[in-house]
Parts: C-alpha cells; sequence; structure tokens
C-alpha cells in the first residue's frame, strides 16, 4: 500500500502558476508509475498527466499539453505537477496516484491503484 500527500494547491489568476507536490510513502518509489488526475464539479475524474518508474516516459492529457510539466525524484520520493499559464477551466480538485506497475498501461483511473486526498486548485478570469 502507497500513501501519498498533495500540497500545493490553492487559487491563482488566470495566466499565472502552480507547483503541486505528492509525497509516497509505503512501497518502493521506484517501483511504480505516478500520475495526475482532476476532477471538476459535476464531471467525472479526468486524466492529467503521468510519468514511469524512471521518468523515461510521459504522457499528458491534451488539454494541458504545453502548460504543466511532470516530475519525480526517486531519492525524494516525490512528484511534481507544475502548471503555467493556467486557465479557468483547469479548475479542480486535484489528485495524485500511484500505479500498481513501473510502466504506464492505460491513462485511466482504473490503472492507479493508491490515492492522495485531493487539493482544489482555483483559477480566476
Amino acid at each position: 500500500q502507497v500513501q501519498l500527500v498533495e500540497s500545493g494547491g490553492g487559487l491563482v489568476q488566470a495566466g499565472g502558476s502552480l507547483r503541486l507536490s505528492c509525497a509516497a510513502s509505503g512501497r518502493t518509489f521506484s517501483s511504480y508509475a505516478m500520475g495526475w488526475f482532476r476532477q471538476a464539479p459535476g464531471k467525472e475524474r479526468e486524466f492529467v498527466a503521468a510519468i514511469s518508474w524512471n521518468g523515461g516516459i510521459i504522457y499528458y492529457a491534451d488539454s494541458v499539453k504545453g502548460r504543466f510539466t511532470i516530475s519525480r525524484d526517486n531519492a525524494k520520493n516525490t512528484v511534481v505537477l507544475q502548471m503555467n499559464n493556467l486557465k479557468p477551466e483547469d479548475t479542480a480538485v486535484y489528485y495524485c496516484a500511484a500505479s500498481l506497475s513501473r510502466t504506464i498501461t492505460t491513462l485511466g483511473p482504473s490503472s492507479f491503484a493508491s490515492w492522495g486526498q485531493g487539493m482544489q486548485v482555483t483559477v480566476s478570469s
């Protein structure tokens, strides 16, 4: 079992930046891929970004490509989502998630077994 604790959410104006961090404990951090998801009110949880165990494979949702960057530090057991040029439509609760495997098999929530508590990101226009 993996425990995940997120930090860094908050309120920002459109065009601004936020840096989300997720600290993991439990299983060896380098043994699983990590991902970020988000859920806006009234909508389903959607994929944002994912990174394989060593950072060699990265995926982004089309809606965030070129604006968001996912990275990980296996020595510090952390994964970071740097969000730039934020838009009001990025407003959501953001979750980090740990996969069951080192690689990224699918981009849906079902591939991720452990979840953080979620944190609010609000982008004002």
